[in-house]
C-alpha cells in the first residue's frame, strides 16, 4: 500500500528525503509580500476597542521605499473593509495592490490535489497530482525528462542496510542512489517497505518505469507547477493564517498621508486599586495591553476606547466563484469514445449500459453581524436577588414611599464611546505585554460593613462613586487601608455619578442582632381583574437592631433589607438603596468602641392576587368588615357572598349526587357479578329474574342523578357568573 502521510510536516521530510523540489520550496513558504521593517508606513496610533478589534493608524510619505502596510493574512480582510486614507488632499491614493489570499479548498484545486479538506496529504497525493505534467526525474545518477504517465503500487521492496549520507543532489535535496527510503506507515513483511511505481513516457517516446525508492528528486518542468504545489502546501499549512502580508498603497504623489484600518487586537482589560485613608479616597486604574503584533510599538500614542461598536468578519481577499447552471443537451454523450480502450465485446461483457453520473453542486451566500460582543466582565459581588413573602408582590395602587429615589443618579454620556489617551509614546516589543496607568483621580468612597442577614457575618465593604467625568470598566478591584492590603472584588462598568457597593472580606469588628415581631398586614383596598381579588395591603414590621463596634474607628453598618421598592423606613441613621440588587439598605452609624441598640419601624405597600374560585362567602363577609374599605366598597362584598352562598349551596348538593353516583356504581357492581355467578341456575325467566329487576332500577336511578349533577354544576356556573359580576363593581 501507499505510505500514508498524516500531516504536512511529515509530507515535507518526504519530500525532502526523495528530492522534490517542489515540495522543499512548498514546505518552507516566505511569502513575498513579506515587507521588511523599512518598506512599511510607520505605525503612528492605535485605538483599542473593547470589542477585540483595533484601529490602527499608519502616517508617512507614500514613496517606491514606503508604501505598505504590513498586515497578517487573517487580518487582510477587516483591512480591506475598513481601510480610510486621510491626507490634506495633496496625496493622491489610486488603490491598494495585494497578494490574493489562497484558500485551502482553491489551492487543492490548482495543484490538482484532493478536495476533501479532511483527508491528509500523502506522498502518493503529491506525486498523483503531477500525472500528465512533464517532469525532471533523477535516480542513481541518472536524470529522464518526461510526462508522468501513473503512479501504481509496486511489490514491496526489501529494506537495504544503512548508508553513509550522500552530498544533496539539487536545492531540493536528495538521497543517496538506490538507498531504500523507509515508508513512513502501512503494514508490510518483515524487512520490506512499500513501494510505488512511477511510470514515464520519455520526449523521445520510450516508456519507463521507476520505482520511487529508488528515485533522487521528481521536478516539474513548468516552474507553474512548482509555484502552485508550493502555493497550496501553503494555504493547508497551519500557519497559513499568521503568514504577514503586504497592502501596497498606490499613489501618484510623495505627499504626506494617514491610512487607517481595523484589525483584530486582544482586548484591553481593567485593573483598579482603590485607597481609603480616613475620608480621602483615591483610585487608580491600570490596562492590560499586548501587542500580538510582529512589529514592536515605537513612539505609538495609544488611546483606550471604553466602548462596543459593532463589527463583524467578512471574507474579502480570497477569490469567490459563483455556480452557474449546467446546460447540456439532451442525448447524454460522454467525452471518451467507446472503443477508446475496449472491444465491443468486452463492453457487453461488462454490461455496460451507456448511464452517466452527475455530480450535483450548490453553494449559497449571506451577510450577518455579531450582535453580541466580548464584555469583560468583573468578579461576582453579591449574588442576592430581591426578595418578597410568599405571593405578595410590590402594590402600585398604594403609595408609601420610594425607597429607590436616593438610588444613584443616572450615568451621563456625552458620546457612544470614551476614550482614556495614554501620556506619551508607548514603546513595546513584539509580542510583549505592558500594564500602563490609565486614570488616577480621587473618588467620594465611604468605608463601611454590610450585612446581607440575621445569621450573616459583617462584610467589609465600600460605596463608591464614580465622580470621574469618564465611564470606568469593569474590572477587578484591591482595596488599600492606611494598615495595608485589605481585600479584592470586581469593580462593575460605572458611568459618571453612578455608584458601587464594593465588598472584600470579612469585618470580624462589628457585630448584628436582629429580633423582629411577626409582621401585621393591614388591608388598604381591594380590586377586581380578570378573575382575580387583588387585595392591597401594608406590611408592618418591628425591628431592633443590636450592634456591638469592637474597633478603634466610627463604622457605618448598611443592612439589606428584605422588602420592596414601595415602603418606609423609620429609625434608620439613613436609608441607601443598592442598583446591582435592586433592594434598599438601612444605615446606622456606631461609635468605635461602642454599643448601639435600635428600634426600626418598616412599612411596605403589597399586593395578593387571589382567585376568586378559592374563596368563600365566609371570607367576603370578612373582607366587607375592613374598615379602611368605603361604604360602596363593603356592600359590594357583602352582596357578591350572599350569591357566592348559593354557589356553595350548588357545590354541597353536588357532592350529595357524586356520592349517591358512587353508592350505585358500587351495587352494580356487586348485582352484576351475582348474576354472572348464578347464570342459568335461578330458574326464574328473564323478565322475573330479581337481580335483573334491581339492576335495572339502578340504573334507571344512575341516569337520574348523573342528569341532576349535570343540571347542578350548569346552575353553580351561573352563580359563580354573578359573583364575579358583583365584584367587577370593585374595578
Amino acid at each position: 500500500m501507499t505510505p500514508m502521510l498524516t500531516d504536512l510536516a511529515l509530507v515535507c521530510r518526504r519530500a525532502a528525503a526523495l528530492g522534490i523540489l517542489v515540495l522543499s520550496a512548498g514546505c518552507h513558504v516566505t511569502p513575498a509580500a513579506s515587507p521588511d521593517a523599512a518598506s512599511a508606513l510607520p505605525l503612528k496610533k492605535l485605538r483599542l476597542y473593547e470589542t477585540g478589534v483595533g484601529y490602527f493608524e499608519r502616517s508617512g510619505n507614500i514613496s517606491s521605499s514606503s508604501d505598505s502596510l504590513p498586515v497578517p493574512a487573517s487580518h487582510v480582510d477587516d483591512a480591506l473593509k475598513t481601510l480610510i486614507v486621510l491626507s490634506d488632499g495633496k496625496a493622491r491614493v489610486t488603490g491598494i495592490e495585494f497578494d490574493s489570499v489562497l484558500s485551502g479548498g482553491l489551492g487543492r484545486s490548482l495543484a490538482a490535489l484532493p478536495s476533501d479538506a479532511d483527508r491528509p496529504l500523502t506522498y502518493r497525493d503529491m506525486l498523483e497530482s503531477l500525472r500528465g505534467i512533464e517532469v525532471e526525474v533523477t535516480a542513481g545518477g541518472e536524470t529522464w525528462i518526461g510526462q508522468l504517465a501513473e503512479v501504481t503500487d509496486a511489490p514491496p521492496t526489501p529494506l537495504s542496510p544503512p548508508a553513509a549520507p550522500a552530498p544533496a543532489a539539487a536545492a531540493g535535496g536528495s538521497s543517496a542512489a538506490g538507498k531504500a527510503v523507509p515508508a513512513e506507515g502501512g503494514p508490510g513483511a518483515p524487512g520490506t517497505q512499500e513501494d510505488l511505481y512511477l511510470t514515464l513516457i520519455q520526449r523521445g517516446g520510450a516508456i519507463r518505469r521507476l520505482r520511487a525508492s529508488r528515485v533522487d528528486q521528481v521536478r516539474p518542468v513548468d516552474p507553474t507547477v512548482a509555484d502552485r504545489l508550493g502555493a497550496a502546501v501553503g494555504a493547508l499549512s497551519g500557519r497559513a493564517a499568521q503568514l504577514r502580508r503586504s497592502l501596497r498603497v498606490l499613489a501618484q504623489s510623495a505627499a504626506p498621508v494617514r491610512l487607517g484600518y481595523i484589525a483584530e487586537a486582544p482586548v484591553w482589560r481593567s485593573t483598579y486599586r482603590l485607597l481609603l485613608d480616613g475620608g480621602r479616597a483615591r483610585l487608580q486604574g491600570w490596562a492590560l495591553l499586548h501587542n500580538d503584533t510582529d512589529e514592536p510599538w515605537a513612539g505609538v500614542s495609544v488611546e483606550l476606547v471604553n466602548g462596543r461598536p459593532d463589527s463583524f468578519l467578512f471574507p474579502l481577499s480570497a477569490p469567490r466563484y459563483a455556480r452557474r447552471e449546467l446546460a447540456h443537451p439532451d442525448e447524454s454523450l460522454s467525452t471518451v469514445p467507446q472503443l477508446a480502450d475496449k472491444t465491443p465485446d468486452q463492453l457487453w461483457g461488462d454490461n455496460a449500459d451507456g448511464s452517466m453520473s452527475i455530480t450535483g453542486m450548490g453553494f449559497g451566500s449571506g451577510e450577518g453581524r455579531l450582535e453580541g460582543s466580548h464584555v469583560t466582565r468583573a468578579p461576582k459581588m453579591r449574588g442576592e436577588t430581591a426578595r418578597v413573602d410568599g405571593s405578595a408582590e410590590e402594590s402600585d395602587a398604594l403609595s408609601i414611599g420610594n425607597l429607590a429615589e436616593i438610588a444613584q443618579a443616572a450615568g451621563v454620556e456625552n458620546g457612544a464611546l470614551f476614550t482614556y489617551r495614554l501620556a506619551g509614546g508607548l514603546h513595546l516589543r513584539a509580542h510583549g505585554s505592558a500594564l500602563v496607568p490609565f486614570t488616577q483621580q480621587d473618588v467620594e468612597a465611604q468605608r463601611l460593613t454590610w450585612f446581607e442577614g440575621d445569621e450573616e457575618r459583617g462584610r467589609s465593604g465600600a460605596r463608591l462613586v464614580n465622580t470621574t467625568a469618564q465611564t470606568l470598566p469593569s474590572g477587578p478591584i484591591a482595596i488599600y487601608e492606611a494598615s495595608g492590603f485589605a481585600g479584592e472584588t470586581g469593580l462593575p462598568r460605572l458611568k459618571p455619578r453612578e455608584r458601587a457597593f464594593l465588598l472584600f472580606g470579612l469585618d470580624l469588628d462589628v457585630e448584628l442582632r436582629t429580633t423582629s415581631q411577626q409582621p401585621e398586614d393591614v388591608t388598604q383596598r381591594l380590586g377586581f381583574e380578570s378573575g382575580y381579588l387583588t387585595e392591597h395591603f401594608v406590611r408592618k414590621h418591628r425591628r431592633r437592631y443590636a450592634v456591638r463596634n469592637r474597633g478603634g474607628q466610627e463604622r457605618r453598618v448598611y443592612v439589606a433589607l428584605d422588602i420592596v421598592k414601595n415602603a418606609s423606613a423609620r429609625g434608620f441613621d439613613a436609608v441607601d438603596f443598592d442598583a446591582a440588587s435592586q433592594r434598599p439598605l438601612g444605615v446606622l452609624r456606631i461609635a468605635p468602641r461602642s454599643k448601639l441598640e435600635r428600634e426600626v419601624t418598616i412599612d411596605e405597600a403589597l399586593l395578593h392576587a387571589l382567585d376568586v374560585r378559592s374563596l368563600s362567602a365566609r371570607a367576603l363577609r370578612e373582607k366587607s368588615e375592613i374598615a379602611a374599605l368605603s361604604a360602596a366598597e363593603r356592600a359590594t362584598l357583602g352582596a357578591a357572598a350572599k350569591l357566592f352562598e348559593e354557589v356553595e349551596k350548588a357545590d354541597r348538593e353536588t357532592a350529595t349526587e357524586r356520592s349517591t353516583i358512587d353508592r350505585i356504581g358500587k351495587d352494580l357492581g356487586r348485582l352484576r357479578d351475582h348474576l354472572e355467578a348464578l347464570g342459568d341456575k335461578s330458574g326464574s325467566p328473564a323478565g322475573a329474574n330479581p337481580l335483573v329487576v334491581r339492576i335495572l332500577a339502578l340504573e334507571d336511578e344512575l341516569s337520574g342523578a348523573q342528569r341532576r349533577v349535570e343540571q347542578l354544576e350548569a346552575q353553580r356556573e351561573a352563580r359563580f357568573a354573578a359573583v364575579k359580576g358583583e365584584l367587577e363593581r370593585l374595578r
